[in-house]
């Protein structure tokens, strides 16, 4: 297994939507590996394959309650129902050490492939379906900050163009 690079924003590579995955062979099973271990290194809760610079519909996550693992792995996600819009505070391994509330929905009925091609239909709320959302929105090219006002947005980038001019 790997710890592979998390794509920043700006990165125009988070900006793709993903193709869906049609081949469940062994470099499959290797990605979903090395992203697992890339998201639990970072740490973080889910790490969609854009993040890394994989261009298909894969994500992982781990949002088990009271440390207990509970690892998931999300393949061509479609969210078939949504209820109970909340705001609720995110944060992004893309957008590093910052967060900002953002509207979610805190119950989700997700239909989705497992690692091994079989497909799934499960029922989440709290943070499972506020990661799932998060994921997927990765997936289709999306990041949290897209739902912020332009001030806040605006605010968010002025502190990573900051960051990374105290990195370099």
């Amino acid at each position: 297994m790997a710890v592979l690079e998390i794509l920043h924003h700006p990165d125009p590579r988070l900006r793709i939507k993903a193709r869906p995955v049609v081949d469940f062979g062994p470099s499959l099973q290797k990605l979903i590996d090395d992203m697992f271990e890339t998201m639990y290194a970072a740490p973080g809760v889910g790490l969609a394959a854009t993040q890394v610079g994989i261009d298909q519909r894969i994500a992982v996550m781990d949002a088990g309650a009271e440390g207990k693992p509970d690892p998931q792995v999300l393949i061509n996600p479609v969210i078939v129902e949504a209820s109970d819009k909340q705001e609720m505070e995110e944060g992004c391994l893309s957008v590093p050490d910052v967060a900002d509330k953002v509207q979610r929905y805190n119950k989700l009925k997700l239909k989705a492939f497992d690692r091994n091609g079989s497909p799934y239909e499960v029922e989440v709320e709290g943070l499972r379906a506020q990661a799932i959302q998060h994921e997927i929105d990765h997936l289709d090219g999306k990041l949290y900050i897209d739902y912020l006002s332009s001030l806040k947005r605006e605010r968010i980038l002025k502190k990573l163009r900051k960051q990374a001019a105290r990195a370099a």
